[in-house]
């Protein structure tokens, strides 16, 4: 019976997740996984050992050594050959980001919602957010509230820092593709292209009635919000502190 792969610890998700030639329409993709990024990051980057990376991520150097070859054949694959390098998916679970505050317990049965927040409003840059709201959700209806600061963070440590609230679903406004992807790796569902009172809008996903746009995306100046997508809050299923496969 084969070993159980074991997660590997990641400190940061990658805040760029696909490479494309400019000069050629890339036919084929080389998938690079997020462990793989990490032990390049981490040794490439940061210039550590394998013996450092390997307490970083908290496996064997033999580990790391297979790892990081693999990701450094992978890279030179997408170089020499033209191909699209994608950055997603392995066996790893994030960092979790501390935070000062002392957040509230969550119950077995319910789903957590976090708001992007902004003097009761949905925030509508999610990684520009001072403060979140969280909602939990129980039979249709919020039950539990509290307002998390930020701390400043980037959108790849906000993934963190809704990951260690134990947070199941985010509800923003405007909201880039690397931000997006780094909460979907952490197992958090998202809802974006929201406008209005922030707890108007928990009490519509929680009733399952909320609208948003599924495409709603913003980049450094323009944000386009529209209704579109139609939201059921009890569909919601949680992945938070797993492994991601």
């Amino acid at each position: 019976m084969p070993r159980p792969v074991k997660c590997r610890r990641i400190e940061r998700l990658p805040d760029f997740r696909s490479f494309s030639p400019d000069d050629i329409n890339a036919s084929e993709t080389v998938l690079m996984s997020l462990d793989e990024y990490e032990t390049l990051r981490i040794m490439d980057v940061e210039g550590a050992t394998q013996e450092e990376c390997a307490v970083k991520m908290n496996i064997a150097r033999t580990t790391v050594t297979a790892i990081y070859d693999s990701a450094r054949k992978k890279v030179a694959d997408a170089i020499v050959h033209g191909k699209r390098l994608l950055i997603a998916g392995g066996c790893w679970t994030v960092e979790p980001v501390q935070t000062s505050q002392e957040i509230m317990y969550k119950g077995a049965n319910a789903m957590r919602v976090a708001i992007t927040f902004d003097n009761g409003e949905v925030f509508q840059h999610f990684g520009h957010t001072e403060q979140f709201k969280l909602y939990d959700i129980e039979d249709g209806k919020v039950v539990c509230e509290q307002i998390l600061d930020s701390d400043g963070n980037g959108h790849c440590a906000l993934a963190g820092l809704l990951q260690t609230a134990k947070v199941d679903a985010l509800i923003c406004g405007g909201i880039g593709m690397g931000a997006i992807m780094a909460l979907s790796d952490s197992g958090i569902r998202v809802y974006p292209g929201v406008q209005g009172n922030a707890d108007e809008v928990a009490k519509a996903f929680a009733e399952g009635r909320l609208e948003y746009n599924p495409d709603a995306r913003c980049d450094h100046h323009d944000h386009h919000h529209e209704d579109g997508g139609h939201c059921h809050g009890g569909e919601g299923h949680c992945h938070s502190g797993g492994c991601n496969k």
